[in-house]
């Protein structure tokens, strides 16, 4: 199993992946008012079987090369992930998201293994577009998606509907140049490409 160290303060990226189905559903008890506010995993995970059942689901796109989920722990504890939700090798192009427990918010965690697993697509998968979505009122996603050195390319207004409200949704992206031209020498815990091998095993 591997552990990609996201720095000196015990942040480490690791696997997730369906045996891990318990620990995953803690996690998300843990968290589950603060996640769902925007994000609508909480109502999804919501027993053993859910929780197997979605780290199935990207065990899955890990084996047919169109996404991946890794886990962000925090001095051993799973205190959240970051995702490639969507990957198409064919088109250059993969959506990255994110979510953290309430007790992980404040470290730059989520900025540090983004980096690590965005780099990956790029460099490792040729990954020419990495989108961010988020809705306008989550701002900490928004500044996320700032400090990655994404461009906010346009706002779709009311587009999503979220537990009985319309959110309008911000999209962010890099494209392969410009991540390239402003990726961090040290940041961290980043990783140059290769340093990710179980990526390209797709065992994440």
């Amino acid at each position: 199993m591997y552990a990609i160290s996201l720095g000196g303060d015990g942040a480490q990226l690791c696997p997730l992946e369906p045996w891990q189905a318990e620990e995953f559903l803690a996690h998300m008890d843990r968290g589950r008012e603060f996640i769902g506010q925007y994000v609508g995993l909480p109502d999804v995970v919501t027993d053993p079987a859910s929780s197997r059942a979605y780290l199935q689901g990207y065990a899955d796109k890990a084996a047919a090369d169109t996404g991946r989920i890794c886990g962000i722990r925090w001095d051993g504890e799973l205190v959240g992930a970051v995702i490639l939700r969507t990957m198409d090798v064919a088109q250059g192009t993969a959506e990255a998201g994110c979510w953290l427990e309430p007790s992980a918010v404040g470290r730059g965690l989520v900025t540090r293994a983004a980096r690590v697993v965005i780099d990956w697509a790029v460099e490792e998968r040729g990954i020419h577009r990495v989108e961010w979505w988020a809705s306008t009122a989550n701002a900490p996603s928004i500044a996320v998606a700032g400090r990655l050195g994404m461009t906010r390319e346009g706002v779709l207004r009311e587009s999503f509907r979220y537990r009985g409200k319309l959110h309008d949704m911000e999209i962010w992206a890099v494209l392969a140049p410009e991540w390239r031209a402003n990726r961090p020498s040290t940041c961290g815990g980043y990783r140059p490409p290769g340093a990710f091998p179980a990526l390209k095993n797709g065992t994440a």
